[in-house]
């Protein structure tokens, strides 16, 4: 059996790409939005980290509950948060040991919970969410002008308006 040659599966993928892609330019729109994205979240979770002692996954889970309201239904919170669902378990679990949520049942539901944001939560955001939101501007915001700000949002939200978990 021969293997293909790396030049083979390169014309195979490119092939694809040109019956599936109809733009050449946007694959590559796709392909910076994607290192965009990566490169920022991994910026930002190292300055939380270093800052604060707090991943970026924790800090979401707090941020997600303080901007509901401070409580959530795990249901919920697993929709909102950039984490699995085996994952955010875990996390929840690290969270409630170290006092920064509370989980309780749900009333009348036998098999629902509810994750709420202690005072020593919101005392940890109120750490982080400077740090973060410092970082945003910083690492984002400043790099674009107005008019490219708002060109990407009204581009980003025609994304998320035509895909079906929008």
């Amino acid at each position: 059996m021969q293997v293909p040659t790396r030049t083979d599966t390169s014309s195979i993928l490119d092939r694809v790409i040109r019956r599936e892609v109809h733009r050449e330019n946007g694959l590559r729109a796709w392909e910076a939005l994607l290192r965009a994205h990566a490169t920022l979240l991994r910026q930002l979770a190292l300055e939380i980290a270093e800052e604060t002692g707090t991943t970026l996954g924790d800090f979401d889970v707090l941020a997600q509950l303080a901007n509901a309201g401070g409580r959530l239904r795990m249901t919920e919170l697993a929709e909102k948060v950039f984490s699995s669902r085996s994952g955010l378990t875990r996390r929840i679990d690290k969270l409630e040991d170290e006092g920064l949520i509370k989980r309780t049942g749900v009333e009348g539901d036998g098999r629902g919970v509810t994750v709420k944001l202690t005072q020593s939560g919101v005392e940890r955001l109120k750490q982080i969410a400077p740090v973060h939101l410092r970082g945003i501007s910083k690492h984002f915001v400043e790099r674009l002008s107005d008019q490219e700000l708002a060109t990407l949002e009204r581009a980003l939200n025609k994304v998320i308006v035509d895909c079906k978990f929008g």
